[in-house]
């Protein structure tokens, strides 16, 4: 009888009614006086006293060695194969032929930009959620902004411009559509945080709709013929450059919302019913004098990351990768311009297909990862939140730099460019409203951007188009 009554003692019970998801463990209290297990109190009391300061114990950070560092970073991703190519491409630049230096350099960057995004989160871990937010912010799209900086100091303007555009196609469309498709076939349908979508989505409708102003503006001020070119292009200028510190102010806002903003109305309401879950479970395990355990708390202990490498080594590796990029983006823009006459392509198809290929392979690779472990907030979060950094962030910052260079860098994307731009975004809001998705879904996305990119193939740059229709106006004239 009293062996029954130590083991009934010794049990857990868990409430899974639906109102409650607490664990409830019974106090030594339970057991009584006369049993022989009141012999075993004090060791039960030593045992639990072992385990709390093992718990203690295991909270405490971990010193990591150079060697384990060394071992995470070599680990980290299969992608890190591809490191053999940055000597290659070095060496490339000097020996060999542009073509061979463009391919070069553009494989060697996509590592690097894997290595990038690493070093940053293992650094945004020891920081909190507002430098980290700022962190992730700033490098995440380093490999575009490092590749725009020296693509600015060649006057390659539409390069850059055709970049950033591109930058937010592909994440747009084929990593979401990718994401889509790969979690479909896994997973049938997924569902995600569709207000979390949507807040993004709003906010790639303000950045479209800071590239919609400067384009009708020239259109309107073009057809009436009122000004002459050079003021019509200053006036560009002046409202570009107006409209990219109105978009940095309204990123940081942004990232202030996010990191420090106050809970809804909705959040309080659910957080209010969790507590008083709570409280309905310790009340009722004080009745039975048992002691109220609460789950949720373990679990988001226990899912707590930690960093994976010493802070000195991930400081060293963001700095050594930042400079590797460098070194590779300026082989690479280096060699576009002959890469164009050799293989027969526009400035802009290189900026809008390739480059964002290299610079966002990472984040691609990641993304799709997410979505078939069924992750979709995640893979939402990489592909609408990386497009929306690139039209709120980088763009108008590389209007800002070409602003200090004297370089004629404004938000003038021309009205095709802009009209597939405005399509992408209104598609991709479109599919993202009811919070679902389906692989059928990634296919529309996969197809539209395969679509668009056949037409900025056999899309002229903007110089051989104006002297296209200089030499149309003249034949007709004649």
């Amino acid at each position: 009888m009293n062996e029954q009554r130590i083991e009934n003692t010794s049990a857990i019970r868990i409430d899974q009614s639906p109102s409650s998801s607490t664990a409830v463990i019974p106090t030594p209290a339970s057991v009584t006086s006369e049993s022989p297990a009141a012999d075993l109190l004090p060791q039960t009391r030593e045992s639990t006293t072992i385990s709390t300061r093992s718990k203690k114990s295991s909270k405490t950070p971990k010193k990591i060695s150079t060697r384990d560092g060394l071992l995470v970073i070599a680990k980290s991703s299969w992608v890190n194969l591809l490191l053999v190519f940055i000597p290659i491409g070095i060496v490339s630049h000097f020996f060999w032929s542009p073509t061979i230096t463009f391919i070069m350099n553009f494989l060697a960057i996509i590592p690097l930009a894997k290595l990038l995004g690493f070093a940053t989160e293992d650094i945004a871990l020891r920081t909190g959620d507002i430098i980290g937010g700022l962190l992730n912010a700033s490098f995440g799209n380093a490999v575009e902004l490092i590749i725009s900086v020296i693509s600015l100091t060649q006057n390659l303007v539409i390069v850059v411009q055709a970049s950033m555009l591109g930058s937010i196609l592909s994440n747009l469309l084929l990593v979401l559509g990718m994401c889509f498709w790969g979690g479909g076939y896994y997973n049938k349908t997924q569902y995600f945080n569709k207000t979390v979508a949507q807040t993004s989505a709003s906010l790639l409708f303000i950045s479209v709709a800071s590239l919609l102003i400067p384009a009708a503006f020239y259109g309107s001020i073009r057809s009436t013929n009122v000004e002459s070119s050079s003021d019509l292009t200053l006036d560009i200028l002046n409202i570009s450059r107006a409209t990219s510190i109105i978009l940095l102010i309204l990123y940081f806002s942004y990232l202030f919302f996010q990191f420090m903003g106050t809970p809804t109305s909705e959040s309080r309401r659910v957080s209010r019913m969790q507590l008083q879950q709570q409280q309905n479970g310790q009340d009722t395990a004080a009745e039975e004098g048992q002691v109220f355990v609460n789950p949720a708390v373990k679990e988001d202990e226990e899912e707590k990351e930690e960093p994976q490498l010493p802070a000195w080594m991930a400081v060293t590796l963001l700095i050594v990768v930042t400079v590797a990029v460098g070194i590779c983006a300026e082989f690479l823009v280096s060699a576009i311009e002959e890469v164009t006459k050799v293989w027969h392509i526009s400035e802009t198809f290189v900026g809008l297909i390739l480059i964002p290929l290299v610079g966002n392979a990472a984040e691609h690779l990641t993304a799709v990862t997410f979505a078939m472990k069924n992750k979709m907030d995640l893979a939402l979060g990489i592909a609408v939140g990386s497009s929306m950094q690139i039209a709120l962030l980088v763009t108008p910052l590389m209007v800002i730099i070409g602003w200090g260079m004297q370089i004629e860098m404004s938000l003038y994307f021309n009205i095709y460019e802009t009209a597939v731009l405005l399509i992408a975004v209104i598609m991709v809001n479109y599919l993202i409203m009811d919070g679902e998705s389906n692989w059928l879904e990634g296919m529309m996305l996969i197809a539209i951007y395969i679509v668009i990119a056949i037409s900025f193939y056999y899309y002229p740059d903007e110089k051989v188009a104006s002297a296209i229709s200089t030499a149309v106006n003249a034949t007709v004239s004649g």
